[in-house]
């Protein structure tokens, strides 16, 4: 199971007239999408452009940090779309990702191990695609 990101780019926030540098941080979580797919054995299995990257890995570290990690669900409850857009998902074969929107979608199970070094890959992802766009990503905590 992997995330990937490409095309990142402000929705929003030239509309606002806002600089990167002058936007709070909910702004910018929501203003810095980029088309987000989740594959699987190399295959595309679920895929969203102009998704709030930022907003998900920050959100996605957050859980890792929390002492609930590794023991709870993650659900992202976005600030622009309904709860349970991305969900992670325990059982005792592994975790699962998949989306209340797409009931019938869900990775196959991986351990805690392979889906914290996934995050983790992700989260860099995020930063450097965010870097790359000429903003200073350390509002993103690494997970």
């Amino acid at each position: 199971m992997r995330f990937v990101c490409r095309n990142f780019g402000l929705s929003d926030l030239p509309r606002r007239g806002l600089a990167p540098h002058e936007a709070p941080l909910e702004v910018l979580l929501l203003d810095i999408e980029a088309e987000l797919s989740i594959l699987e054995e190399g295959r595309v299995v679920w895929s969203e452009e102009a998704f709030p990257v930022a907003e998900l890995a920050y959100e996605l570290a957050l859980w890792l940090r929390s002492p609930a990690a590794g023991r709870e669900s993650f659900e992202l409850d976005s600030m622009q779309a309904d709860a349970g857009l991305i969900r992670i998902v325990g059982s005792a074969e592994g975790w699962r990702i998949g989306s209340n929107f797409t009931p019938h979608f869900w990775t196959s199970p991986v351990a805690w191990d392979a889906l914290v070094a996934e995050i983790k890959r992700f989260d860099r992802s995020v930063r450097e695609g965010v870097a790359a766009m000429g903003i200073e990503p350390s509002f993103i905590p690494e997970a």
